[in-house]
């Protein structure tokens, strides 16, 4: 089992997510996209199995922020006809606001709980 200082993984992959967030701005294009479906896939899948693994009491919770942030990732996604700069930062905010709630909400009650754990 993964010991604390392996939590480690969550926090450089929350920066990926600021990275794409960055190149929002900067790269606006369908690739960016397809980058932060990638990422969010990913991401979400290594933490579930680690709460699996655990037997994390919050997973259900959990899991269901992940999904309901993937449809209205989705959403946005498939309405937008056009990617432009309107359209990007309106993404780029709400990704920014989503992940700072996240991850010093629900995140931080998860690492808390790994922190209580014998797998400290």
């Amino acid at each position: 089992m993964k010991k604390t200082s392996e939590l480690i993984w969550q926090d450089v992959q929350h920066q990926e997510l600021f990275r794409i967030i960055d190149s929002l701005h900067t790269l606006p294009e369908r690739k960016t996209l397809d980058r932060l479906t990638d990422y969010v896939t990913h991401h979400f899948s290594l933490e579930e199995e680690y709460m699996k693994q655990l037997d994390y009491p919050g997973a259900e919770l959990h899991i269901r922020a992940h999904r309901a942030f993937e449809a209205r990732v989705q959403k946005y996604i498939a309405e937008q006809a056009v990617f432009d700069e309107a359209f990007a930062t309106e993404l780029a905010e709400f990704l920014s606001e989503w992940l700072t709630r996240h991850v010093f909400g629900i995140d931080k009650d998860f690492e808390d709980f790994v922190l209580r754990s014998k797998y400290k």
